[in-house]
């Protein structure tokens, strides 16, 4: 493949193709890397965790720090009020921040507006 006698178009989709595709062995990397850890620290009768307090948190977390990497971190303040509830199950709140609940788009779909679902104040 010549790369010179590309067009723009079909550069940017091997470059697309190329990306996807360094992810995909980078993640299958660090799966068969981990799962191999795992193995070596129950040979000898640990964990991984036993090993690295903080491997299983950062196990988890670390798809949200890539995402964030290079944004300021945030201030966490504790929780948000609810400020809507689903009407169909009062437990089911959503403070109106972020991605709204299936239930809230259901809602809106039938157009009701919004201001029907907020939540009364709790004494």
């Amino acid at each position: 493949m010549e790369i010179a006698k590309l067009s723009l178009t079909e550069l940017r989709r091997l470059q697309s193709k190329i990306e996807t595709e360094i992810r995909r062995r980078s993640d299958a990397t660090r799966r068969d890397l981990l799962k191999k850890m795992q193995k070596m620290a129950a040979d000898e009768g640990l964990s991984l965790s036993d090993l690295l307090p903080n491997a299983a948190a950062e196990e988890k977390t670390a798809p949200t720090k890539a995402k964030a990497k290079g944004k300021a971190a945030a201030k966490k303040t504790g929780t948000v009020p609810v400020k809507y509830r689903n009407p169909a199950n009062p437990s089911v709140g959503w403070s109106g921040r972020g991605r709204k609940p299936q239930w809230v788009i259901d809602w809106l779909g039938q157009n009701k507006p919004l201001a029907d679902l907020e939540a009364k104040a709790e004494a």
